[in-house]
């Protein structure tokens, strides 16, 4: 494996478990505003 396809999966490693995380605050935060 190469170095540029090692970043990118650490990249995805990383970005994935981030992204759903603001995604599931982002859900609460208008059940809060809309509930």
């Amino acid at each position: 494996m190469n170095r540029t396809a090692l970043m990118v999966l650490v990249w995805l490693w990383v970005a994935v478990p981030f992204a759903y995380g603001v995604y599931e605050l982002i859900q609460n935060v208008k059940k809060m505003f809309t509930g």
